[in-house]
């Protein structure tokens, strides 16, 4: 069973190489998807796989690499299918 979310990551969640570091986590979580940083200052995610990976990524994302000081992660179900986990480019 795959599960699909989409996050939005809010606090000091830029500049501190949070996409790379959840790019990395999601690939050794078997999670697919993509990260992208937001003109406003948060991170958004879509992130897909298996009940329990995707509660890891979720978790994950509430605390960051070193540097972040996440506030809040808005999480809601979301639809999609990917091959991959990609790092996307600011939208």
């Amino acid at each position: 069973m795959t599960v699909v979310k989409h996050l939005l990551i809010h606090g000091r969640v830029q500049g501190i190489g949070y996409r790379y570091s959840m790019l990395a986590r999601a690939v050794s979580f078997g999670v697919t998807g993509w990260v992208r940083n937001r003109r406003d200052g948060t991170v958004e995610a879509m992130v897909a796989g298996t009940p329990d990976a995707v509660e890891r990524i979720i978790g994950w994302a509430r605390q960051g690499p070193r540097g972040a000081s996440v506030t809040e992660v808005q999480v809601q179900l979301a639809e999609g299918r990917f091959d991959s986990f990609e790092q996307l480019p600011t939208t």
